[in-house]
């Protein structure tokens, strides 16, 4: 009798079918988890900013008093930023400037003392430049990468002596004007309407309704998911060339 072995213990037979099934469905579970293997590798190879939606705020002219405000509203969001500072406030508060490094910040260099850099003479803006860059690096052990003119004021010249001072220009897709206004609604209407993908935006953490602004800006954009970085990361490892001015103007 069929499925009856010689000691009499009933044995039912496997179709072949289903063996053929079996294996069939176990070859597919293992080409879908190697799929999705390395579709996560993938993600995890590419820069940061071309898996996630990010945003570059840019804060300029201090360290300042307020600016402690302010980098304890970024911990509190988990958000990188980029600051402009000047030389003569970096030589006044280096304890200021080495928490803004040591909590993973950007620091740029925006001149000694503000000056329109198209205005001086070529001595002039070496001297503003290269003193800054001093003092940072006296202050946190690294020169800054990065510079950003005073008002955006460059042209051909300036430029050029940027090449010989190794420092690219930044500037930025959207200014909120928080110097002017001066008003915490304002200031934060602006912000969230300039926002969008690889922004750069210009503020000021020298102006105290900038830094109330942020806790409400921050928490709106995150809820729109961006993601707040440095110019950095922002940059996904594209090395800015000295002079270069970036993001172009224009655009």
């Amino acid at each position: 009798m069929a499925g009856v072995c010689a000691a009499g213990v009933s044995v039912v037979p496997t179709p072949a079918g289903s063996a053929t099934a079996a294996t069939t469905k176990t070859a597919a579970v293992t080409r879908a988890e190697a799929k999705q293997a390395g579709t996560e590798t993938k993600k995890k190879t590419e820069p940061y900013c071309a898996r996630y939606k990010c945003i570059a705020l840019t804060f300029d002219d201090g360290p300042w008093p307020y600016t402690p405000g302010l980098l304890d509203t970024l911990k509190k969001h988990k958000a990188k930023a980029t600051f402009f500072l000047l030389g003569r406030k970096v030589a006044y508060r280096p304890e200021l400037t080495k928490r803004i490094y040591e909590e993973g910040h950007d620091i740029g260099n925006h001149t000694w003392t503000h000056p329109s850099l198209t205005k001086l003479s070529d001595g002039e803006v070496f001297d503003e430049v290269s003193t800054t860059s001093e003092i940072i690096y006296q202050t946190i052990g690294k020169r800054p990468e990065y510079m950003r003119p005073p008002n955006g004021a460059t042209d051909s010249r300036v430029s050029g002596l940027m090449v010989d001072l190794g420092l690219p220009q930044i500037l930025w897709t959207g200014s909120t004007l928080d110097w002017q206004s001066r008003d915490t609604k304002v200031i934060a209407e602006r912000t969230l309407k300039l926002a969008k993908r690889d922004g750069v935006i210009l503020l000021h953490d020298i102006v105290p309704e900038t830094v109330k602004a942020m806790p409400g800006v921050l928490a709106a954009l995150e809820k729109e998911h961006y993601k707040f970085v440095t110019l950095t990361t922002l940059l996904q490892g594209r090395k800015l060339r000295p002079g270069e001015i970036y993001p172009p103007r224009g655009k």
